[in-house]
């Protein structure tokens, strides 16, 4: 059979999908706009002694801003992807490349920096409106034109560094063994685990400020509930998210001995010691549930599986020719072709994630209720849900599909301590 049939088999497919993903991201989003107007004029009757109307408007308004904002990038990153595929762009930028350096190692990484460099360029205004603009309007947003360019230009020379060797690894194993899918995976699994005790303590710092927790009672709090838990961790931080932004959080991080749980200093700003201590709590709770371990179990699997897929659509003619590419393309463009393709079917296995996710915040918040006090984690998020203009009413099919936390209302009652109830 000529590749040509399967090839247009493929692109029909690959256009299909990606039209019906980027219409489904558009109706939920519209969706989510349409229910959050719809109660932006009342606070929810639990929250109302705890939330006033202009806070829970403020929250609609972001909601909504942050919504139509994702549907403007939702269709700019759809066109992107067929200017990068169907028409031929990435072949291009190849054929641009390959003209000037050949088509050795050094070639091919110089095309994936490329599409990289290209794609956060490409993706530069969104975020300087996103930051400058949508941040900036609702009071969140403290950052400067020079810290984010600091920052943009930190964060790229980061990622070289540390992907540029992978990527070499990967595309010498492409070239050397026909099991390289295999050989690959087992350097990107032991990548990620060499990361997550590298991140907490060596690239993080690049760029926050991480402080030991000060004394004080939040200290001794947090120092007698781990003591009560039988955790032992390498420690407890405050962030300066503040420089940055106005949004608060708390997070688990790190395995083995660079496991530490970081707290946002607006965070300390926002919470008195009890609700600190909550917070806390529910962080240890995601460790002694083992959601740490299980999300990296599963990550290693659906990376294999991930893999094996990838070394099966390389030897595939039609995989090319389908996305606008030669027949037998450099290395790299069967990595980038797959980095553009996978996530035009993955956004509709969205919702089996964030379903998983938030069965572990429940367990998670129900471990802190049972080590901690369940009413100061339920006015501790509901503080964080006024202060983060974190919508009350978000659109239930909405919330289903996209949301990794559990919206408000079912948080709290689950744990039992709806305000106003």
């Amino acid at each position: 059979m000529s590749p040509r049939i399967p090839a247009l088999a493929w692109s029909a497919a690959f256009a299909a999908s990606l039209l019906l993903g980027t219409a489904l991201k558009l109706w939920l989003a519209a969706r989510q706009v349409r229910h959050v107007q719809a109660h932006r004029g009342a606070v929810p009757a639990p929250f109302a002694a705890s939330i006033d109307l202009p806070a829970h408007r403020k929250a609609a308004d972001y909601t909504i801003a942050r919504a139509r904002f994702g549907q403007l990038h939702t269709l700019y990153s759809a066109l992107l992807i067929v200017v990068w595929t169907l028409l031929g762009g990435l072949q291009g930028l190849a054929e641009t490349i390959g003209a000037h350096l050949g088509d050795g190692i050094g070639a091919q990484l110089a095309l994936l920096g490329a599409f990289a460099l290209l794609g956060s360029l490409l993706d530069l205004p969104w975020d300087l409106w996103q930051t400058f603009r949508l941040e900036a309007r609702f009071g969140f947003n403290r950052s400067t034109p020079a810290l984010f360019t600091v920052d943009a230009l930190r964060n790229l020379a980061v990622s070289a560094c540390l992907l540029a060797p992978l990527a070499w690894l990967l595309l010498w194993l492409m070239r050397a063994s026909g099991l390289w899918w295999l050989w690959g995976w087992a350097a990107f699994a032991v990548f990620s685990l060499v990361m997550m005790v590298a991140f907490p303590t060596l690239i993080a710092p690049l760029f926050n400020r991480f402080e030991p927790l000060p004394e004080g009672e939040v200290r001794q709090r947090a120092q007698a509930l781990m003591q009560r838990c039988g955790f032992a961790l390498q420690g407890l931080y405050v962030m300066d998210g503040s420089r940055r932004s106005a949004h608060a959080n708390a997070y688990f991080t790190g395995i083995g001995s660079a496991r530490r749980v970081v707290l946002y200093d607006t965070l300390l700003q926002q919470l008195d010691p009890v609700q600190i201590e909550a917070v806390l709590a529910h962080e240890v709770g995601h460790y002694k549930r083992h959601h740490i371990r299980q999300r990296l179990v599963l990550t290693l699997l659906t990376s294999l599986a991930g893999f094996a897929l990838l070394g099966w659509l390389a030897t595939r003619s039609w995989f090319y020719i389908g996305l606008g590419c030669v027949p037998q393309p450099p290395q790299a463009i069967t990595l980038l072709l797959y980095a553009l393709a996978l996530p035009v079917f993955g956004v509709f296995v969205t919702p089996v994630g964030a379903a998983w996710s938030r069965r572990h915040e429940f367990e998670a918040d129900a471990y802190a209720a049972a080590n901690s006090d369940a009413r100061a984690l339920g006015s501790a998020l509901v503080r964080m849900y006024r202060d983060n203009a974190s919508t009350l009413t978000p659109d239930p099919l909405y919330a289903s599909f996209y949301y990794s936390h559990p919206p408000a209302l079912q948080r709290l009652d689950r744990l039992h301590v709806l305000p106003g109830a």
